[in-house]
């Protein structure tokens, strides 16, 4: 509400952007990351940008808040992932001009050459986050012209969730967007996937009625990795858990798992709810990593009626990682 009372006080002062008034005094109105800039030439109208940049990025922050860093895995040059809540971060800095008109038009400029750059890492941070075992973000951007716009355009509306000032005049920035939702939209398998056949007939067979209202495997010691879409796998080398035994729809807004150190946190997490199976994965699969391999007598256990299918589709899996 401030900030328009402030540009209709422009318009009415007869200094409104060159949308009413003479171009060769203004700089154009456009979306830059989603929000609205609005850049004069002479340096009055600088103070709207710099209180519009601090406005939007308290709204990022209240957005974004709860970041644990439990599970936190650094990517690119300045990114982080944490795996915990689903956000990834990038760090840009910039620095103020050898010569600006005043001090708010340094600050405004050196914000807006960190946010510049801040925006450019955090591509290269997902470009660099693993899909599943053997694909990073960047591999789907490369084979896929689609991917690599959609990629691109979410990442323009990642929200600047904190700043720093300097005192040499520099600023830091930090953006920020989850790995679910659009991200995820764009990056998992959109055709149906089928389960796959024969799963129950290499098992043990397990007790009836054991019900469950989520995962936890232990793959403490593992040397597991993070990654969006991990596979569960029987000692048969079969799918136990996966995108063929999913909703996309949950995966998409949810993660296909969620990752945590602690086994009681787990035990308690809303996402596994009051009675979740806990079993102990037996070895990592694959050279990255990602996957993991439960005994045959669990995954018959976790498999043994329609109910854990049901837990599972809606992707109320739990991984322990170190």
């Amino acid at each position: 509400m401030h900030l328009m009372k402030m540009i209709d006080k422009e318009v009415k002062a007869g200094t409104a952007p060159h949308h009413f008034f003479p171009f060769n005094e203004y700089i154009e109105i456009y979306p830059e990351g989603g929000i609205l800039m609005v850049v004069k030439r002479s340096a009055s109208i600088v103070l709207i940008v710099a209180a519009l940049l601090v406005f939007v990025a308290g709204i990022a922050s209240a957005q974004l808040i709860g970041t644990v860093k439990d599970v936190e895995q650094p990517v690119g040059s300045t990114g982080k992932v944490d795996w915990t809540t689903g956000v990834i971060t990038a760090v840009g800095i910039g620095a103020p001009p050898a010569q600006p008109a005043n001090s708010a038009q340094a600050r405004a400029m050196a914000e807006r050459a960190a946010q510049v750059v801040a925006y450019r890492n955090l591509l290269e941070a997902v470009k660099g986050v693993r899909v599943d075992s053997t694909t990073l973000v960047e591999n789907f951007m490369v084979t896929s012209d689609v991917i690599r716009t959609e990629v691109s355009g979410i990442i323009q509306g990642a929200m600047i969730m904190d700043k720093k000032y300097m005192s040499d005049g520099s600023v830091e920035v930090t953006v920020g967007m989850k790995l679910t939702g659009a991200l995820a939209d764009a990056l998992l398998p959109k055709g149906p996937q089928t389960p796959p056949t024969g799963l129950t007939g290499t098992l043990a067979p397990a007790t009836p009625g054991q019900l469950y209202t989520g995962l936890i495997v232990d793959a403490r010691g593992l040397g597991v990795r993070p990654a969006m879409a991990p596979k569960i796998l029987n000692e048969d080398g079969k799918e136990v858990y996966g995108s063929a035994w999913i909703s996309r729809e949950y995966a998409v807004r949810e993660g296909m798992v969620g990752y945590l150190k602690d086994p009681v946190a787990a035990q308690t997490n809303p996402r596994v709810t009051d009675k979740p199976l806990m079993v102990k994965a037996i070895k990592a699969s694959g050279d990255a990593r990602v996957d993991t391999v439960i005994t045959n007598a669990d995954a018959a256990m976790l498999h043994n009626a329609a109910q854990n299918l049901s837990m599972l589709e809606k992707c109320r899996v739990i991984i322990l990682v170190d």
